[in-house]
């Protein structure tokens, strides 16, 4: 039976605010010219996240976690929701624990992006009710090469598609009549989905379709041509997609599956809607043997696309390690058919620094995984130190978030991060360069990150005029382009923050801090405005 909701007037009432109770545009995701933008609110919105533990979404752990979203500075709340929770007996549902963390969202003054631990979460199906885990042979898991049980659902179960539709449908249903402000901005579906263990299903209903012809949605030419494949009109999976066979099939299998429960939920409220993937290392296109096979992996995205057109962004969980990896897996999700977000990261010191590049690269927000304590007692102290290297530069950053979703959408963004040699980079800025070295101290006697944690990123205001956003590095502008051969000087750099919509300057920097070459970014993330002059 699902539960009364709290009307939004109750809620305004309890809680003496306004803003959250009054009524707001859907969020949604616009595309222009193969670039994203989330807007919430009718705003741009870009999402700085945190994502608690699995089981840190329960009433009882929620005042650990919002002492955790505090401390970060973020301004969305990533949390699961749990399908063993929400529908302990067949068809009667309790959206109980889901209601209070809507209400203590509001209260908190922090949107959410739920996450649905519905028949897959990592490669399992653990957060299935009681009653369908019992019952294996209705609700089957895969079967393996040899014929050995597998601990993964199969996504060629009808009657385990048509319990996770209903259930996820009926978590939408109830988010469109208790959350009419909008609280919750985004909805994950399943978690992680595909299979350890084994690269496909080898049951027979599976053994069958593998058999049987390809589906016409993936012989398409231009699917093709994205698969590395030649064209070809019809044929098995085996024929048109050979040692690749098992993974496409698996990738079309569980993309078909996680496609339908997302059209079933977002026929009832169309919330943007994304899929998150456990990663394969996109350095070495190893075989699907040494991945969870079946998710939305970089090498089947055209796959997931033609299977799942319901599903809006395809989104990586990035725990792999090395600049060179990480930074190709953000160019292979930003994509002009898919928008870039980071749902997960974790949260090593040199991982905040990639948020820099999602910005760059016009994304739609970015989230550390695992926030809050997990009940471990950690103390304030060792809380704020175990977030800080993401905490600062959300501090930094919200108070002008909606101006650099913006101009992440308009393509005004540029970004470096450091690589593991400490080289020095350089960023194209038109008629000037931004040369980066990475550091701490005087740019003549820089000394090492120890993590590997400098970035900046500089957005281009007017022909001559920037933003500068960074920590634990030194910028040197330079006239490129027409401007080459030029002398020329620093205008103006002023230290700030952004508030309301508008730049207030701290102070003016010159002399000690800009004589050498340009100003330097220290350990804590400062917002600079940086205005050049040609002579």
């Amino acid at each position: 039976m699902m539960k009364a909701v709290l009307p939004c007037l109750a809620l305004a009432l309890f809680f003496g605010e306004r803003s959250f109770c009054q009524s707001a545009a859907m969020p949604t995701i616009i595309e222009k010219n193969g670039r994203h933008e989330l807007l919430v609110d009718g705003k741009p919105f870009f999402v700085l996240g945190g994502q608690v533990h699995n089981s840190s979404a329960w009433p009882g752990m929620l005042p650990k976690v919002w002492e955790a979203a505090a401390q970060l500075q973020l301004n969305t709340l990533e949390a699961p929701v749990y399908w063993e929770q929400i529908e302990p007996q067949a068809g009667r549902f309790d959206f109980s624990v889901m209601d209070t963390l809507l209400v203590q969202a509001r209260r908190h003054r922090v949107h959410l992006v739920l996450l649905w631990f519905g028949t897959w979460k990592n490669g399992s199906n653990h957060y299935m009710p009681a009653w369908m885990k019992a019952d294996g042979r209705k609700y089957p898991n895969i079967t393996g090469k040899n014929g050995q049980p597998i601990d993964s659902p199969s996504p060629h179960s009808t009657a385990t598609l048509e319990q996770d539709m209903k259930a996820f449908t009926a978590v939408l249903h109830h988010l469109k009549e208790a959350d009419a402000e909008h609280t919750v901005i985004m909805v994950q579906v399943e978690n992680e989905s595909g299979s350890w263990g084994s690269v496909r299903d080898y049951s027979p209903a599976a053994q069958k379709l593998f058999e049987g012809p390809v589906p016409s949605q993936l012989l398409k030419r231009e699917i093709l041509k994205a698969l590395n494949r030649p064209a070809a009109s019809r044929g098995t999976w085996t024929g048109v997609f050979g040692d690749r066979a098992d993974e496409y099939f698996q990738a079309w299998s569980v993309a078909l599956f996680v496609g339908k429960v997302a059209a079933a939920g977002k026929a009832e409220y169309p919330l943007p809607l994304y899929v998150n993937a456990a990663l394969r290392d996109p350095l070495t296109d190893p075989p699907a043997t040494n991945y969870e096979s079946g998710g939305p992996t970089d090498n089947v995205i055209p796959i997931w696309k033609a299977a799942a057109p319901a599903i809006d962004v395809l989104a990586p969980d990035i725990y792999l390690q090395g600049s060179e990896r990480i930074l190709k897996v953000i160019d292979l999700y930003d994509r002009p058919d898919n928008a870039l977000f980071v749902p997960e990261t974790g949260l090593e010191p040199e991982k905040g620094k990639y948020l820099y590049e999602v910005f760059a690269h016009g994304g739609l927000g970015f989230s550390p995984f695992g926030i809050d304590d997990n009940n471990d007692g950690e103390t304030a102290e060792a809380l704020a130190a175990r977030l800080a290297p993401f905490s600062g530069d959300y501090a930094a950053i919200e108070p002008m978030q909606h101006e650099l979703a913006q101009w992440t959408f308009e393509g005004k963004i540029k970004a470096v991060v450091e690589r593991e040699d400490h080289t020095q980079q350089v960023i194209g800025l038109g008629s000037w360069q931004a040369v980066v070295d990475f550091g701490t101290g005087e740019r003549t006697e820089l000394q090492k990150n120890p993590a590997d944690d400098g970035r900046v990123m500089i957005i281009q205001l007017g022909e001559n005029e920037f933003l500068a956003i960074g920590a634990r590095c030194h910028i040197m502008f330079k006239p490129a382009g027409k401007n080459s051969g030029k002398a020329w000087q620093y205008l103006k750099v002023e230290e700030g923050s952004y508030l309301n919509g508008e730049f207030k300057p701290l102070r003016i920097l010159n002399g000690d801090e800009t004589d050498w070459g340009g100003p330097h970014l220290g350990i804590k993330p400062t917002v600079l405005r940086i205005s050049l002059v040609t002579r």
